[in-house]
């Protein structure tokens, strides 16, 4: 009796479960899909297609069962599953958006990637989730032929190093509006919640036709979500072995039916001084940084944005207290920083827009025992008109910038007046651009912009594009020619000349730096039969300079000198992407640039400080789409740079080794609203030369003896004839170190 009432559970249980069977064939126009993934949502149930594109899944006891057929480069569809055999046919998937990615950048216009006579170069959050980092400064680095450039090894000030060109030619956009610059050049990038970051734009090359000064070597436009296209709320937020903490939150809500808006804070805070070079001083600067962005949109009629940072870091000897602030017991690098930024838009209609932003950037800063109080206030305005003619596309523009600075150095004093005079500077422009449609195979831009300064005067840059595509742009041959030009602004761009390390020099008026610049970029995309798609992107660029201001730090050890270069400076190079996109969630990124920069003066040519000859950035994923787990390698190779070297007798090498950076990561996903991620930074542990600062022990100097012309002299002491000097430096003091972080989203 016991062995027949088993038998009847058994056979209960089994006639109360469910076992299905789903048949199908995954097509592309009309094409099969080999190895396609097949699965069914939740679960860890699936399979892929056979050469043939068919697929057979057979699965029990799941409710309500829905199928998801995605193919890597394709739109993913979900079959919802409603009886226990079915055969759902042919499925069609189709391509990809990102293929059809809509971006403004290049033109101002927003305009298919494809269909851009710019190359515009585009990095979702996918890219930068791959490794994450505390803030864009840090996240830029893993884009090919762009360098995060450390400037001081005290503070970790740093920029925006494209195509081997200082941080001070690019410009840095937030939502297309020139937001940070000049005086926030140095700290502008920290603080912008990248929770709210939809995607970052790269146009390489001058786009002084469209942005004006700065504009030189390329434009990093980082573009913010759209409060109707956001989570309810997200949370990221992660901590690493050396005490790092960064959390980033995203708020969506509704005003009204018309009005939604998001809210954004970012928190960062390093408290744990570390010296693991033994140098005296912190490897890393301590930061305690909050940022918050407020964001609202009116039925697309009308748009703005708000953004509040306020930052106090300092880095120095480890015995520095805040009591040692400007004094000279302690050296340390003191900076506290309010910043302000308002901006928005207001679309008339469909023809017609005005845009405008105001950033007021207010700095308090101990360098040793200089102290420097700098306000910058910038306001922007630029009324846009476009319209439609026949295969022509015609873009008018009408801008203001109002440009207000004033400190406490040289920079604002009046030596005839013998007071400090702030420096305000107006900058009226006009440009027009042309968008020509010649045929579906050709496209001419032809843009030109004429600006007036009100110190330099008038300025103009020109530019052209030129697109040649095949039947289904799979093939894009794109020309770039134009100028572009820069006032320079010395005290708020290089730290170097603010840290009291060094005397500043200006042999006499700056005169506005120009350039020419041409691009050749050439795309090819592959499909094979096995699914994959090859992205290949290469490009050759050149650029020439006229009245460059190059600081030199080698006539004199103790100063820096700033004048125009009476020769040429010449920029060659070539970048190369490839990417892979593989089935069964293989993505790989490879990217190399190889970079000739120098400069010619009474016929000797010299490289110029801190530019590599060659980066290489790399990146490989693997998804486990069935069990949500995903694996990021990521890396970046960086040659041989030049390094500022204190006279002759200074025995550190005058170029750096060349270093590789090496990262991994693990993440896993649960029910799309929860990851866990965690990995290791920097597994190779490639730290620089624990002398990169000269003689860190003797910050002040009092152990140096000096000849009557206030040169260095050699002693017992200082064998060598150094002084005090941060600016032998290159990347950061950071080895290894771990790191766990949470992302959580729900709606």
């Amino acid at each position: 009796m016991r062995f027949n009432f088993l038998l009847f559970l058994l056979a209960f249980q089994l006639s109360q479960s469910q076992d299905f069977s789903v048949t199908g064939t995954v097509l592309s126009q009309g094409q099969p899909l080999t190895s396609a993934s097949v699965y069914i949502k939740n679960s860890n149930t699936g399979t892929t297609t056979d050469i043939e594109g068919r697929f057979t899944l057979y699965f029990s006891n799941i409710k309500n069962p829905k199928l998801v057929i995605s193919f890597l480069g394709y739109k993913s569809q979900i079959k919802k599953i409603n009886s226990e055999r079915t055969d759902l046919g042919a499925i069609e998937l189709e391509l990809e958006e990102a293929l059809e990615e809509i971006v403004v950048s290049g033109t101002l216009k927003a305009i298919s990637k494809r269909d851009s006579p710019v190359p515009v170069e585009v990095y979702g959050q996918s890219f930068f989730k791959a490794n994450p980092t505390a803030s864009v400064f840090e996240a830029l680095e893993s884009i090919n032929g762009v360098r995060s450039q450390l400037n001081c090894s005290i503070c970790s000030t740093g920029s925006i190093n494209i195509n081997g060109q200082e941080g001070s030619y690019t410009m840095v956009l937030i939502d297309g509006f020139p937001m940070v610059s000049g005086l926030s050049t140095v700290y502008g990038f920290s603080g912008i919640p990248q929770a709210l970051i939809e995607r970052i734009e790269l146009v390489k090359g001058p786009a002084s036709t469209l942005y004006g000064s700065e504009a030189v070597a390329g434009v990093i436009n980082l573009i913010t979500k759209l409060p109707e296209n956001t989570d309810k709320l997200t949370v990221d937020s992660f901590v690493s072995a050396w005490g790092e903490v960064n959390t980033d939150l995203a708020y969506k809500y509704q005003l009204s039916d018309k009005t939604s808006a998001i809210l954004g804070i970012n928190y960062f805070n390093y408290s744990n001084p570390i010296d693991n070079n033994k140098d005296g001083f912190t490897d890393l600067t301590l930061q305690d940084r909050i940022s918050i962005f407020n964001k609202f949109s009116l039925a697309n009629k009308f748009s703005i944005a708000t953004r509040f940072v306020y930052e106090d870091r300092w880095g120095g000897q480890m015995g520095w207290l805040p009591k040692h602030r400007g004094g000279e017991e302690f050296f340390g690098e003191h900076i506290y920083t309010s910043r302000f930024e308002l901006f928005g838009k207001y679309q008339f209609n469909n023809n017609l827009s005005f845009q405008y932003s105001f950033n007021d950037h207010n700095q308090n800063a101990a360098y040793g025992k200089v102290l420097l109080k700098s306000d910058q206030t910038i306001g922007f305005g630029q009324l846009v008109w476009n319209k439609n003619i026949t295969k022509h596309e015609l873009l008018l523009g009408l801008t203001y910038r109002f440009t207000h600075y004033d400190d406490n150095t040289t920079a604002t004093f009046n030596n005839f007046s013998n007071q400090n005079m702030a420096s305000i500077t107006y900058l009226p422009g006009i440009f027009i651009q042309n968008q020509t449609q010649l045929n579906p195979y050709n496209t001419l831009l032809l843009g030109l912009r004429l600006d007036r300064n009100s110190i330099h005067g008038n300025i103009l840059t020109p530019r052209i594009n030129y697109k040649i595509n095949n039947s289904d742009k799979s093939s894009i041959l794109r020309l770039s020619a134009g100028s572009g030009y820069r006032v320079a602004q010395v005290f708020t761009e290089d730290h170097a000349a603010l840290t009291a390390a060094r005397e500043v020099i200006f042999l006499e008026d700056l005169k506005p730096e120009k350039s020419w610049n041409t691009n050749l970029n050439f795309l090819q995309k592959f499909f094979l039969k096995t699914g994959a798609i090859i992205d290949l992107d290469l490009s050759v660029f050149t650029y020439h300079f006229s009245n460059k201001i190059i600081p030199d730090y080698e006539t004199d050890p103790n100063k820096i000198i700033y004048d125009n270069l009476a020769g040429k400076s010449t920029s060659n190079g070539l970048s190369l992407n490839v990417n892979l996109f593989a089935q069964r969630g293989l993505r790989i990124n490879l990217g190399a640039t190889y970079i000739d920069t120098y400069v010619e003066e009474k016929g000797i040519k010299t490289i110029p400080l801190l530019t590599e000859r060659f980066r290489g950035v790399w990146k490989i994923e693997k998804k486990w789409i069935g069990r949500n787990i995903s694996l990021d390698f990521t890396g970046t190779s960086t040659g041989a740079m030049r390094l500022p070297t204190l006279g002759d007798l200074d025995p550190r090498p005058s170029y750096s080794d060349p270093f590789n950076i090496l990262n991994v990561q693990l993440t896993k996903n649960w029910n799309n609203a929860i990851e866990y991620y965690g990995g290791v930074k920097n597994i190779l542990n490639f730290i620089p030369p624990s002398n990169s600062i000269a003689r860190s022990f003797d910050p002040f100097d009092r152990q140096v003896v000096f000849d009557s012309s206030g040169n260095a002299l050699p002693t017992p002491n200082n064998p060598y004839a150094m002084t005090f000097d941060p600016t032998y430096v290159y990347t950061s003091n950071q080895g290894i170190r771990f790191f766990f972080g949470v992302r959580w989203k729900y709606n």
